[in-house]
């Protein structure tokens, strides 16, 4: 089969969906994902609620079945609740048909063979198998799970979080704001709070997959404009927002202060210490020089390492971390979880911490090193020439400046930093800038600009 190569990415398979791949595509992905199990083994397969995502499922499902895998078909979902039910019911593997949290228009492909993301050369030879067809004929079998997925979930964070469980009445001086951005996180996040007694206020609550109110990204500070309205509006002490398929938060503070991922991971890394004498954290290129410093002065070990949620949950199973995190909101506990990256776990541990606390949550990270930077900028790149640009900007700063090139290159100026990196996800460029100044803010940014602008 001729597939279109660009959608092979890092860490998943993504693109425009029904231009980029369709149902054909995702019935070979199936055969060609089996021939890396054995006929009889069983894995999950979940999707989310964009348009094309059902009937990219049955035509993946219907390759599994011909490969003779053992299918259990756990429906319309979050990510992390497919990654639950490999865990929890020790699977084999699992698909989730998921566009994550990019624009209405794509869709896409997260797979796991066991408990590992597939990333890297394994994505690309699942590409070489689909290309070859050559492929197993078996008879499989499909089931649904006797409970259904939602409800197991739930039921498990309640045994994750007795102490939430048991202070229903104390819980309800806290309120929080909940915005599913219209993706999946509607099927379990209001049900999940509203569990454990907290008040809430709902925002786009009704799964829709051409997401009419904002992009289910919180990553982009735009998209969380009606949770900061609300959260002032309704004086709430938290407001909470998730991507289409809810494995990245976004978090507002009770003053409508955003708090970043980088930030999220160090409070999170901090209400560890509590409990452990050496702490492991994991942060990316885009993280604060602050994450790494508060780290490093309570005594623990802070490793920067590349974006992409496989590569991350790779390196926290190598370093044995406790914790991982990306400024996108990919939050990752190995510390009392499973240690993949899940936006409504991560909930339950923030509201843990605020109602243990009687803080306010922007008094727990008021203290945090102060340095000034940008949101994410995204600079619209054709996929071939973004890693050439990376690359010829790499040779131009390192002359006169040290480099990390980890993922992209990460300038280090002395008094801040500059980073640039292709995204393994979209055909863009993604830059950062951090500096100990507004002032040294600004020079540094017109400085690597200046020099992408003569590429």
């Amino acid at each position: 089969m001729k597939v279109t190569s660009e959608i092979f990415r890092a860490y998943d398979i993504r693109g425009i969906a029904d231009k980029d791949f369709n149902k054909e595509f995702a019935y070979h992905l199936g055969k060609a994902y089996a021939l890396s199990l054995v006929p009889g083994q069983k894995v999950s397969v979940g999707y989310d609620c964009r348009l094309t995502s059902l009937k990219y499922a049955k035509a993946l499902e219907k390759g599994l079945l011909e490969s003779g895998l053992h299918v259990i078909n756990i429906g319309m979902c979050p990510t992390p609740l497919l990654y639950f039910s490999i865990f929890n019911d020790n699977l084999d593997g699992g698909i989730m048909i998921t566009g994550s949290h990019n624009p209405s228009e794509y869709n896409g492909f997260k797979i796991c063979l066991g408990k590992k993301s597939l990333h890297g050369e394994e994505i690309q030879e699942l590409k070489k198998v689909i290309e070859k067809e050559k492929y197993r004929d078996a008879k499989g079998s499909v089931t649904k799970r006797e409970k259904p997925i939602v409800d197991s979930y739930i039921e498990h964070l309640h045994k994750r979080f007795p102490l939430l469980l048991q202070n229903k009445d104390l819980n309800r001086n806290i309120k929080v704001v909940i915005d599913s951005g219209n993706g999946t996180a509607a099927l379990v996040a209001p049900k999940l709070i509203k569990s454990f007694g907290f008040k809430t206020c709902e925002l786009f609550s009704e799964v829709d997959g051409t997401f009419p109110n904002h992009h289910p990204d919180p990553s982009i500070e735009e998209n969380l404009i009606s949770l900061i309205h609300w959260v002032l509006e309704e004086q709430a002490d938290v407001g909470i927002a998730y991507d289409g398929d809810a494995d990245r938060i976004g978090v507002v503070n009770e003053g409508g202060e955003i708090i970043w991922g980088d930030t999220l991971l160090t409070l999170f890394a901090q209400e560890i210490f509590k409990q452990k004498k050496s702490v492991t954290v994991i942060g990316e290129v885009k993280c604060s020089n602050s994450l790494y410093e508060v780290i490093k002065n309570m005594g623990g070990k802070a490793i920067m390492w590349k974006t992409g949620h496989s590569f991350i949950k790779d390196k926290l199973r190598e370093e044995n971390a406790d914790i991982a995190g990306e400024m996108s909101g990919h939050i990752f506990f190995k510390d009392r979880y499973f240690g993949y990256d899940d936006a409504l776990y991560a909930s339950c541990r923030l509201l843990e911490i605020l109602i243990h606390s009687n803080k306010k949550l922007s008094d727990h990270t008021k203290d945090y090193p102060k340095y000034y930077s940008t949101p994410e900028i995204r600079v619209p790149s054709d996929d071939h020439q973004k890693f050439k640009i990376v690359a010829s900007l790499k040779k131009h700063f390192s002359k006169d400046y040290p480099i990390i090139s980890i993922d992209g290159i990460r300038i280090q100026f002395g008094d801040g930093w500059g980073l640039i990196r292709p995204s393994n996800t979209q055909p863009i460029l993604v830059m950062r800038f951090e500096a100990k100044t507004p002032e040294r803010l600004i020079e540094l940014q017109n400085k690597v600009e200046a020099a992408l602008k003569t590429l």
